[in-house]
């Protein structure tokens, strides 16, 4: 099918020739006026190349079920980026794609009407607050008993790690909460032991997209901070689940698009929160820097490090550095850095139990992005002496050290080079690089029509709310890149047919009276 666009110029010239055909030559019409011929664009005709698109079928994580603003609500899921490319799809032959919706756009899950996920984030005029600060309390109505009827197409996750997804009951309500996920529980219906991969394989895909594997197999480790409570998925764990579902789903000769894992350190999720905020006065300053505070823990370090250059191999110049790291100073000022733990640090409580692996932390550290509440606040109300932070080091699960960013770095690239490995041996699927795309809109932002999209929370236009997944206009970005890949690889032409998505139609922000 061809499109023709027309300036709307010249649709208002037409009517005005029209008014004087009946006593005017065309020739002198066009001389009064100083017309000029009729432009007309021709795009070609949109081409499906060497693609099924009939049987198009979804698999991944939060990304891929249009999680953002920290929750999976109708309007979210209606600007997935699955449901953005069906919708291009379609155009070709592409058959019907359906999702599993939630109940309302307030987002939360309960079971049994107890609610055991939150609605979603909004907008509070200062940064992003819960839903239920700004308009009341609202009745989470999506329970998981009573789940919507499958098959779907849309079979993203949230949450959801690369051997997840070739898990047998990880959608089955008897094992929650301990080895299944809500949001798998709602796709499953009638086989719930089904995993999500056989779940596809039994509606045999033509076309498929398997995106943000390996996402959240290093994400929880950063959101918890390192702190060990959720592990960083060993490279032969994701070796295996990647290279198991790329093989499979091209097993019956369908083509699809997978995509690399981000930099996740780069989203603002992780770079909003300073790690200097404390503003002191002098009195409280002087205090914090005296023998009754950190002034003790000061001296004790230098003179445990006295005894350990005495007494083991360490050198003078390793304990001046370690001394000058771990020595805590406030002053004055409106931007002291934090008090954090970190087991990095040599440990000397042997030597001295009051002397913890705590040190003021530097802009090489990352706070999650939930710290921000925590921060400055006490630990036993109405005592100053008990702030977070200050007087109190927060504990290892609101920042990620340099040496903890190192680790969720080294597995991503194992788990890239992966991806790229078999995306590259195999001629029925093209790689998406989100992993440049991120880094390219952390430093440069990306152009979308009319907009550049960024990296900053609330204002970037990118990233959602809580800092992690995709705005609307975010997945629409996405979709574009993939169809991009699509056209590269497999001879479409959804880029120049004028067949691509358009960022004005997406927005950046749902209101808070969205339900």
């Amino acid at each position: 099918m061809k499109k023709t666009i027309m300036n709307t110029k010249y649709i208002w010239l037409i009517l005005i020739l029209l008014g004087f055909a009946a006593c005017n030559e065309p020739e002198d019409v066009l001389a009064d006026y100083n017309a000029l011929p009729e432009i007309v664009e021709e795009l070609p005709e949109l081409s499906a190349g060497s693609v099924n698109f009939s049987n198009y079928v979804a698999l991944g994580a939060s990304f891929t079920a249009g999680f953002t603003d920290n929750a999976l609500f109708i309007a979210a899921q209606e600007n997935s980026f699955p449901n953005i490319l069906s919708k291009a799809f379609a155009k070709i032959g592409g058959g019907a794609f359906t999702q599993p919706l939630m109940n309302d756009n307030f987002g939360g899950l309960a079971v049994g009407g107890s609610r055991i996920l939150a609605p979603r984030f909004v907008f509070g005029g200062a940064g992003p607050v819960p839903l239920e600060s700004v308009i009341g309390p609202v009745t989470v109505s999506t329970d998981l008993l009573s789940n919507p009827t499958g098959p779907f197409k849309n079979l993203g996750v949230p949450g959801a790690k690369s051997f997840h997804l070739l898990a047998n009951g990880y959608g089955n309500l008897a094992n929650f909460p301990a080895a299944a996920n809500p949001y798998a529980v709602r796709l499953t219906g009638s086989t719930p032991n089904a995993s999500m991969l056989e779940l596809a394989m039994a509606q045999s895909p033509t076309f498929f997209t398997l995106s943000e594997i390996g996402g959240n197999d290093v994400l929880g480790y950063a959101t918890s901070g390192g702190d060990g409570s959720n592990t960083i998925t060993a490279t032969p764990t994701f070796d295996f689940a990647f290279t198991t579902l790329v093989t499979t789903l091209t097993s019956g000769g369908a083509k699809g698009v997978v995509t690399n894992v981000p930099y996740i350190t780069d989203l603002p999720h992780f770079t909003t929160v300073p790690h200097n905020p404390i503003p002191l006065d002098a009195a409280t300053a002087g205090f914090l820097n005296s023998a009754s505070a950190y002034g003790a823990y000061n001296a004790g370090i230098v003179q445990a490090f006295a005894f350990l250059v005495a007494n083991t191999p360490m050198t003078q110049e390793m304990a001046d550095a370690e001394i000058a790291k771990r020595t805590i100073t406030f002053a004055a000022i409106p931007n002291n850095a934090v008090v954090i733990m970190d087991e990095s640090l040599t440990d000397l409580t042997a030597l001295n139990p009051a002397l913890i692996s705590m040190r003021q932390a530097t802009s090489a550290d990352l706070f999650v992005l939930t710290s921000s509440s925590f921060i400055g606040t006490e630990a036993v109300p109405g005592n100053p002496q008990t702030v977070n932070g200050v007087a109190i080091p927060l504990a290892d699960k609101w920042v990620l050290t340099p040496e903890e960013q190192a680790e969720i770095k080294t597995a991503t690239d194992a788990y890239n080079a992966t991806i790229s490995s078999v995306a590259g041996a195999n001629p029925n699927v093209v790689l998406v690089d989100l992993n440049a795309i991120l880094q390219d809109a952390t430093v440069n932002g990306v152009v979308f029509d009319d907009y550049t999209l960024q990296t900053s929370l609330v204002t970037g236009g990118l990233v959602s709310l809580d800092g992690i997944h995709l705005t609307a206009r975010g997945y629409a970005y996405m979709a574009n890149k993939f169809l991009e890949a699509i056209d590269t690889a497999f001879g479409t032409n959804f880029e120049v047919s004028g067949n691509m998505a358009k960022a004005g139609d997406y927005p950046t922000n749902y209101s808070p009276l969205l339900q």
